[in-house]
């Protein structure tokens, strides 16, 4: 097995998939095989399901004992709560949690005397497989631990037995129904306008984002139709796809940024801080993990990938039934995760990184001009062919939905100055997200991750026309720092605007090339 290891001399792979045309021979050569493998496990279980459904058709009536009524399988994951079974450990995977409800201080509800005017939905993909090198890096870990270890403690013995039966990139079928259900709490949440109203869709080119727009429209329409108070025709939405290909203008997905790309110290912020916290919180729980599987020897590096294959396979079960690689962790361990993944993201993509907001400022400006319907302003990331056609760019619309990743999120959310009065993250000891002004990787970009944009007239200031513009990140409201918000976290619209003075003069796009 030396030659896999040789893949990865650096420990753990970017997070970024790697194109096919880039992998060495011996990765590709490694996946093909067990992409053979899987295939051939998915057709023998989906004949064994098929099975079981008919076998379960027989047995309908079967009851709960009590009261004569159809059993019912539980319900993890539901458009408005999001995913919450398992809440104690599956709200604590970092970006691979499923999106789930996040607490807000401030109720999210529409206050009652307002009025809708505007909203933005900024999404993440549902839950997907890892990406194809990270695939290739957990098959060489199960192989490793199935090759030496002496035996097997008590709970790890399915180990001994696992195979791994996961693809690579693609959105799984739980990540389609995340979306789907995104698609439904979005309508009905802003039925007022979707009743009377089409939504303009963009979507990142990358396959599992263009699916996610897809099956969103399709939670959307389905609402649609159940609106007896909508003459709106049932027809599909259209998608615009903005191309992710190498040096193209893409406000859903960065790469235009020499400083921020190609390595050096912005690069470096997330792994460097990363680093720092591995060394202090995996060592107690690697010595435990290496008691229970003697002979396998587990670096800091390879227990980050055990933890990572217990979300992994979660979503990758179309009801999100717990792996048992998620049992192998305490609590309080996965806590910890959560927090170094937090900081991978908060210092690689987001405000923790001196150029990390500067990559979602384009996105920010657009965002400004569809709230005040004036042509874009921006000399960044915006596409200036797409933006100037109001066929590829209305700004007459009162809905939009754009769907991206995770890291272009947190540039964006950067570049709204969400997090502005946060005191940075430490990188030796976990903060809570109450302390970190509501800040993880769980309750910021997990997949399914949503960002609204709401813009209302209330009360004394409907006749004026005076318009109040809010922010929440996955059903927490988040009070601005660069405007001044009411109890309600909304803020003037223009002193909103006046507030995103850092995207409106380019963040700090000169320093990509100095």
């Amino acid at each position: 097995m030396d030659w896999i290891r040789s893949l990865f001399p650096g420990g753990r792979p970017e997070y970024t998939s790697l194109p096919e045309d880039e992998l060495s021979a011996g990765q590709r050569r490694v996946f093909r095989e067990h992409e053979h493998k899987r295939k051939l496990r998915l057709l023998i279980v989906a004949m064994f399901v098929t099975i079981l459904a008919i076998l379960g058709l027989l047995f309908i009536q079967a009851t709960d004992g009590s009261n004569g009524r159809p059993r019912r399988l539980r319900k993890c994951d539901t458009p408005d709560l999001g995913f919450q079974c398992d809440a104690n450990i599956s709200h604590s995977w970092g970006q691979y949690s499923p999106y789930f409800a996040v607490p807000s201080e401030i109720d999210p509800a529409i206050p009652q005397d307002c009025e809708l005017t505007f909203a933005q939905v900024l999404s993440r993909h549902g839950a997907r497989d890892p990406t194809l090198g990270k695939s290739v890096q957990y098959i060489y870990l199960v192989n490793r631990i199935q090759e030496n270890a002496e035996r097997y403690g008590s709970g790890f013995e399915f180990l001994k037995t696992y195979k791994f039966g996961l693809g690579a990139d693609q959105l799984t079928l739980f990540g389609e129904r995340q979306m789907v259900n995104s698609g439904l709490q979005f309508y009905n949440r802003y039925q007022s306008l979707a009743s009377k109203s089409v939504p303009f869709v963009r979507a990142s080119d990358q396959n599992r984002v263009v699916v996610s727009a897809k099956n969103w429209t399709q939670g959307y329409n389905t609402a649609l139709k159940k609106d007896e108070s909508s003459n709106l025709p049932h027809k599909p939405l259209p998608i615009l796809e903005i191309s992710e290909a190498k040096g193209l203008n893409n406000t859903l997905s960065h790469g235009l940024c020499d400083a921020f790309e190609k390595g050096g110290k912005y690069s470096e912020v997330g792994d460097s801080a990363q680093a720092t916290y591995l060394a202090t919180f995996v060592p107690p729980i690697n010595a435990r993990i290496n008691a229970n599987l003697p002979g396998v020897n587990l670096t800091n590096e390879d227990l980050i990938s055990l933890m990572d294959l217990c979300p992994f396979n979660t979503v990758a079960s179309p009801t999100g039934v717990l792996s048992p690689f998620c049992d192998l962790f305490t609590e309080e361990e996965w806590k910890l995760y959560d927090y170094y993944e937090s900081l991978g993201k908060y210092y690689g993509y987001g405000p923790g990184n001196p150029l990390g907001p500067t990559q979602g400022v384009g996105w920010v400006n657009e965002l400004i001009a569809r709230l005040t319907r004036r042509p874009v302003e921006d000399h960044t990331t915006t596409n200036s062919t797409l933006d100037e056609s109001p066929e590829t760019f209305p700004l007459d619309r009162e809905l939009y939905a754009d769907f991206s990743h995770d890291n272009d999120m947190m540039g964006i959310l950067g570049a709204l100055g969400v997090y502005n009065g946060v005191k940075p993250l430490t990188n030796n000891t976990r903060q809570e997200p109450e302390d970190a002004g509501g800040f993880s990787a769980a309750w910021t970009v997990p997949f399914a991750a949503r960002i609204y944009v709401e813009k209302m007239v209330c009360g004394g200031t409907k006749g004026n026309g005076e318009e109040l513009v809010r922010i929440l990140v996955n059903g927490r409201v988040v009070k601005p720092h660069n405007c001044e918000a009411d109890d309600f976290g909304r803020c003037k619209l223009d002193q909103f605007v006046e507030g995103l003075e850092f995207a409106r003069k380019g963040g700090k796009w000169g320093e990509c090339w100095a």
